[in-house]
């Protein structure tokens, strides 16, 4: 549809579901304000939506909506500043229907995952499934992209690899690196830190759901998947 001379391309479900997750986690911020972060963990809105070990298998809405949750100003800017990257990320790697049901999938998963691999009393924020968000795009222009765009995917997953294993100590320390990146404390919330570990978490949730999503399509076509 032509608008002002040119022609009008309808949004992509990746950015649709991106800018749905930016204005739901900024009105649920918004609904918080002017309290102080050690208040904010003590909100009782905030206590039913963030992401605890002990409560998810029997509140699993928590497993989505954790992503939702941010300690303080600083934290919720910086990821909206990600997803505006994400978006970007998403349109040069044309990511579909078929990544952003996998990405959608990948927000349970990265939080299943932390519950096994990191001993967290709670969990709030976007980076973990940012990170998975990142995967699905490497993950699918490695395996269905050809030429340059195959060395883009690979490398980005290199990148992906180097960041988690300077990132988290346990990686840091088995790879000889000693404990490159120490226990950081999250801008503007001097009582939380960054939890490493859900970012790693978020890089194998993508590459699991993007790999299991292009697996499942190509066993109901039956003739491989298409490149």
């Amino acid at each position: 549809m032509p608008l002002l001379g040119k022609t009008w391309r309808p949004l992509r479900s990746w950015t649709w579901l991106v800018l749905a997750w930016m204005v739901l986690s900024t009105g649920l911020w918004l609904s918080q304000r002017g309290q102080v972060a050690q208040a904010l963990a003590d909100a009782a809105l905030l206590a039913q939506l963030d992401w605890r070990p002990g409560l998810w298998p029997t509140q699993p809405w928590r497993l989505w909506t954790a992503a939702l949750v941010h300690w303080s100003d600083a934290h919720l800017v910086v990821n909206l500043l990600a997803c505006a990257a994400l978006i970007a990320w998403g349109n040069a790697a044309v990511l579909g229907n078929r990544q952003t049901l996998a990405w959608l999938a990948a927000w349970p998963v990265t939080h299943v995952l932390l519950a096994g691999l990191a001993p967290l009393e709670r969990y709030g924020g976007l980076s973990g499934v940012l990170h998975a968000g990142v995967a699905i795009g490497a993950w699918t222009l490695v395996w269905r992209g050809q030429g340059q765009r195959r060395v883009v995917g690979g490398l980005v997953i290199a990148g992906l690899v180097l960041k988690q294993a300077i990132e988290v100590p346990a990686l840091a320390q088995w790879l000889g690196l000693g404990p490159v990146v120490l226990p950081r404390a999250l801008a503007g919330a001097p009582d939380f830190q960054v939890a490493s570990y859900a970012h790693l978490c978020g890089v194998a949730a993508g590459v699991i759901c993007a790999a299991a999503m292009d697996a499942l399509v190509w066993l109901l076509a039956g003739t491989g998947v298409k490149r």
